[in-house]
């Protein structure tokens, strides 16, 4: 009986000594969620911004004339023509920044 009751002493002890951890670990995750959220306003949301800036700004010293187009024998081949539209564009074809393998297209801007 002696053993039972110092088993029952024991088990109580270790639960006991896990509620108290199971605190502590909130106590430890409600400053974590704290520090994570204080890092997201004052790291990531300006960094975000600064990026956007940088981006931005080199969009407007962009210049936006197109390079002199050399027709490289080793460029553009086309071995047979596409399956759309009249086959020598590509699917994505941006005729201000991507040339024929003739040249580039007359546009209007």
């Amino acid at each position: 009986m002696a053993m039972l009751k110092g088993a029952a002493s024991v088990v109580s002890r270790s639960l006991e000594a896990g509620r108290r951890c199971f605190s502590a670990a909130a106590q430890h995750e409600a400053q974590s969620a704290r520090t994570w959220k204080i890092l997201t306003f004052v790291v990531a949301l300006p960094g975000v911004a600064v990026c956007m800036l940088n981006a931005y700004l080199k969009s407007q010293h962009h210049s936006h004339e197109q390079p002199e187009f050399i027709p490289y024998s080793h460029l553009r081949i086309r071995t047979k023509p596409f399956p759309w539209g009249n086959g020598d564009k590509t699917l994505f074809h941006n005729p201000h920044v991507n040339p024929l393998p003739t040249g580039y297209e007359d546009s209007d801007h």
